[in-house]
């Protein structure tokens, strides 16, 4: 019995440090993780116009859209103090509109100063 016991609890921890694989950081949108970035267009001319994109849109495009507008935001507090930004193609655009290339969706945006 304490063998049955004694395994249970292994298989139990062991389910557990498995869920922990995530970090306490990451953002899911959707139910899903995005591996996002945004770097501006070019560094040498300005950091303000910058341009997102978000591998992985297969998997849920709304998901894909949230986690490219929170790149965004992040990269124009980071740079610039306020979440404000002009997107010239954004998360809101039409679906239509939006440019998705071998699983990567791409925004391109202007950071706004407060």
């Amino acid at each position: 019995m304490r063998g049955v016991v004694l395994i249970a609890l292994v298989g139990a921890l062991a389910a557990t440090a498995a869920c922990g694989n995530r970090k306490k950081t990451d953002v899911l949108f959707d139910g899903q993780r995005f591996r996002a970035k945004a770097a501006p267009v070019d560094k040498s001319r300005t950091l303000a116009d910058f341009v997102v994109t978000v591998n992985g849109v297969s998997a849920s495009l709304d998901g894909a859209r949230e986690a490219g507008r929170y790149q965004g935001t992040r990269y124009c507090i980071e740079k610039y103090g306020s979440s404000k930004i002009a997107w010239a193609l954004g998360p809101d655009a039409d679906p239509a509109q939006l440019r998705i290339e071998n699983d990567r969706l791409s925004f391109r945006g202007t950071c706004q100063r407060p």
